[in-house]
């Protein structure tokens, strides 16, 4: 099979008729092999209903359930699981992204040999209540995590080698960061295709203002899981030893000061001065810390159902 498209959607029923027969007539225009699969995110709508009647129209429809509203990363992910392309594509259900572009995002992957190509939406439909946040978000992602050539990280439309997403996991709302994800798991031949973006036809946007402050924190999450989560003693442990050093070291200096005093016969407490609540603090966060790495370890070797979902429905085609 030539391509997966991956579709997630939360109650979306109006643009899916028009999305699916929209697809179709670019896929037969060019001869392609493939298969869509939509992820209903939990839809309170018909969706899965439309879902179910182009299925029985399109043979190649399949589709995917939830019982309840997991988020858009749960739904690449179920849906990443059930392709069998040798290209991967997705995009957003809400006729933003054009099919248009698959021929161009396939040939990227197949003739130029890039593990994934991320949309590159230029010129946008959005307000600048959108458009400002998402500059600034893509901005920090490009210098946090060092791909320096894309643009736009979150755009739906991307394409990818299936080899991609059969080996990275996404969770929580990491979709945002599924390039960074795809760099640190060992692919690392990543561009970008400038893509039409077109204004929403039907309904009205899933997600608020919040989705930046929950992205930036996303990110720092990311960054750290990839450096330190198969090893998070190497950073509580490091942090954790410093720390009781510099405690250490205070209690030195502080013993050190006590032993002149009495030779001074100086009646001055060790408890009265600021040093020695610091030492104080600095050795018990030091060990603190340092245990915190250590259960940290026992966690990470032990955390197998993050991400399992439970799927109500699915249609194979």
């Amino acid at each position: 099979m030539d391509i997966s498209v991956v579709i997630p959607l939360y109650n979306e029923e109006e643009s899916l008729p028009e999305l699916a027969d929209w697809i179709n007539a670019v896929m037969q225009k060019n001869g392609f092999s493939f298969e869509t699969i939509f992820v209903d995110d939990g839809s309170s709508d018909s969706s899965w209903n439309v879902i179910t009647t182009l299925s029985n129209k399109y043979n190649w429809v399949k589709g995917i359930r939830f019982r309840r509203n997991y988020g858009k990363s749960a739904a690449l992910n179920e849906g990443f699981k059930a392709t069998q392309g040798d290209v991967v594509i997705t995009m957003d259900a809400d006729l933003q992204d054009s099919p248009e572009e698959i021929p161009e995002l396939y040939r990227l992957i197949k003739e130029e040999k890039y593990d994934l190509i991320s949309g590159y939406k230029q010129k946008r439909y959005d307000p600048l209540s959108k458009t400002i946040p998402t500059r600034l978000f893509n901005w920090t992602t490009r210098k946090m995590s060092g791909i320096n050539n894309l643009h736009d990280f979150n755009c739906g439309l991307k394409s990818y080698k299936s080899d991609v997403v059969k080996n990275i996991e996404v969770y929580g709302e990491m979709h945002r960061y599924i390039p960074v994800i795809a760099k640190w798991a060992g692919f690392k031949k990543i561009s970008e295709l400038v893509v039409h973006h077109q204004a929403r036809k039907y309904g009205k946007t899933k997600f608020g203002f919040e989705r930046f402050i929950n992205g930036f924190l996303d990110l720092l999450t990311l960054t750290f899981v990839n450096k330190f989560g198969k090893r998070p003693m190497h950073f509580f442990g490091t942090v954790g030893t410093v720390s009781f050093l510099i405690g250490l070291l205070f209690t030195f200096i502080l013993f050190i000061e006590k032993l002149n005093n009495l030779y001074n016969h100086h009646a001055r407490s060790i408890t009265d001065k600021p040093m020695f609540y610091l030492a104080l603090t600095a050795i018990i966060i030091g060990v603190q810390l340092f245990l915190t790495g250590f259960v940290g370890e026992l966690v990470s070797r032990s955390a197998t159902d993050r991400n399992v979902y439970s799927v109500k429905e699915r249609i194979r085609g």
